[in-house]
């Protein structure tokens, strides 16, 4: 019981801290720096959407708004929408949008497939319904293109937090501040193994088809990119704007999707676990063993129990820990102000592990697509591919 609970300790202080620490001294005593300066590259904007009629019209002027100098096409695909999408997107007279309307729904990949076959563009810009691009952000994240090592670059995500409850606002800020933190240690040295896929770029000549159902898009396309000896960075002058949802049920319900698909990736690019992975290593330190921390919490929490039975030290550690899911789990379901305030983190921790055991039980047990995961009967409006936008995903 001893070894369990030291083990899996260990475990999880290298998956939170020790690999953190590990990237950053990389990053620091080995930096790859990237060339970056001012480059002309045509690009296309390229959008999947499913019953996104709500946001469509807003997001459409709001892309119509993007620089003409850079933007020369905006593929919006409609994917089997029933809601009034493909009526908006046959509204659209703005010479560089081509709209595509697919009449049966085959999830975002498939969306975006069709869209990357018909795009003209050296450089192919993918975004979401729902984030807002800063005045400048395109031409600053084309700037990096001027590296020819350079395949795939996204922008820095700066999230809204107003109106959320303590819980998701923890997410959103503390956790999504030491994620990206952890992603720009990864590029400094080579390559983040994820991006936030609602803006990232990629050179069209690099980008590969994905593979059919993939939810995770904005994991696998910049992984098939260093697959071919090309670098993914992060340009933190490149500013999106993005809400992620306001109650914690809706994040648990993203990371939920976003945690299956790391198990789905796996199953459909078993290549991401060969030596064909130039960063297999981040790969497995920064997203897989999140995967197996929430067994390792339960095993300290048990072995450390049945080791208090006889001693009053590892009692001590036992009701520690005890105490810290008791307060995490009271804080998500009292909302008592000040208690809600505290216990946020350890309530955002919980609530993320959670998900991650979530995530393989859908991933073993979800009947057909892993994409439909999110659909909602009788709710066709609120698709996951415009209201829970991954990520890049964490």
């Amino acid at each position: 019981m001893k070894i369990a609970f030291w083990l899996s300790l260990a475990v999880i202080a290298y998956t939170y801290v020790g690999y953190p620490i590990i990237m950053y001294l990389l990053a620091r005593l080995r930096p790859r720096p990237w060339q970056s300066a001012p480059v002309e590259r045509t690009v296309s904007v390229v959008m999947a959407v499913h019953n996104g009629a709500r946001l469509l019209r807003g997001q459409i002027e709001h892309l119509a708004s993007l620089d003409p100098r850079y933007v020369r096409e905006i593929i919006i695909v409609s994917d089997g929408s029933s809601d009034g999408t493909a009526e908006i997107l046959g509204e659209v007279s703005e010479p560089r949008f081509k709209t595509i309307v697919l009449e049966d729904q085959g999830g975002k990949a498939t969306a975006l497939n069709h869209g990357i076959a018909v795009a003209t563009g050296e450089i192919l810009l993918f975004v979401d319904i729902r984030p807002k691009i800063a005045e400048g952000a395109i031409a600053q994240l084309l700037s990096n293109f001027a590296d020819p090592s350079v395949g795939c670059v996204a922008g820095e995500l700066v999230l809204n937090s107003a109106g959320h409850d303590a819980a998701a606002s923890a997410v959103s800020g503390v956790y999504w501040r030491y994620e990206q933190w952890i992603r720009n240690c990864e590029a400094a040295w080579d390559s983040p193994v994820g991006v936030y896929g609602g803006f990232y770029a990629a050179r069209r000549e690099l980008v590969t088809q994905y593979p059919a159902g993939i939810i995770l898009d904005d994991m696998f396309q910049p992984l098939a990119i260093v697959r071919q000896g090309y670098r993914s960075v992060l340009d933190r002058a490149a500013f999106v704007m993005d809400t992620w949802p306001e109650k914690m049920t809706g994040e648990f319900q993203r990371k939920v999707r976003t945690l299956a698909g790391n198990y789905q990736l796996v199953s459909l690019a078993p290549w991401v676990l060969s030596g064909q992975n130039r960063v297999l290593f981040q790969l497995v330190s920064h997203k897989l063993l999140r995967l197996v921390v929430p067994y390792l919490f339960a095993l300290s929490l048990l072995s450390s129990t049945w080791l208090g039975v006889d001693s009053h030290g590892w009692r001590l550690v036992a009701l520690l820990q005890w105490a810290l899911w008791f307060t995490a789990a009271v804080g998500l379901r009292v909302r008592i102000p000040v208690l809600h305030k505290i216990a946020a983190p350890a309530g955002a921790l919980l609530v993320l592990n959670v998900a991650a055991v979530a995530g393989l039980y859908k991933f073993l047990f979800t009947a057909g697509p892993l994409w439909k995961i999110w659909s909602v009967p009788g709710r066709k409006t609120e698709s996951p591919l415009h209201l829970e936008a991954k990520r890049g995903r964490a």
